[in-house]
């Protein structure tokens, strides 16, 4: 998979949700008007996340994530589009936290459990049981990256 700097990974999904979290009033207290997002994924945090993953024999993988508004699956003409855009998943969070927690100067890593495959790659329908089944069955995996990371920071 081709390495994309993290402003791609965060522009993307703030277009696409059509509202920046910071949007309104600016508190000067909190974070600067205009945060600098180049490194909005901490290196430094990845490394432990990684390191956490390989000692509790984790698959992991990294890609572009693209927050959308939802909530609906996307159709099939969007994933084409996203695919297209250089995206590798998308869902309804994680981005607007990212760039919250930037605003305010956090080192961020951010974590998915990507559940279910997306509309018109398979030739089921998506249902929401199958995001369930996925979230039980990883949820032992998850939990245990969750906690070496928290431990490690």
């Amino acid at each position: 998979m081709p390495r994309i700097p993290s402003i791609a990974r965060v522009f993307i999904a703030a277009v696409l949700l059509g509202l920046n979290p910071l949007t309104g009033v600016n508190d000067d207290r909190l974070g600067p008007r205009f945060p600098d997002m180049t490194h909005a994924y901490s290196a430094e945090l990845r490394d432990r996340v990684k390191a956490v993953a390989a000692r509790e024999n984790i698959a992991l993988a990294e890609g572009v994530y693209v927050a959308m508004p939802g909530p609906t699956y996307e159709t099939p003409a969007e994933v084409m589009m996203l695919q297209r855009l250089g995206a590798d998943a998308t869902g309804m969070s994680t981005v607007p936290e990212v760039i919250v927690a930037r605003h305010m100067g956090m080192e961020v890593a951010g974590i998915s459990c990507i559940t279910n495959m997306a509309a018109g790659v398979l030739p089921e329908p998506l249902v929401h049981e199958e995001v369930l089944a996925t979230t039980a069955r990883v949820r032992d995996q998850f939990i245990a990256l969750i906690t070496g990371l928290v431990t490690r920071v």
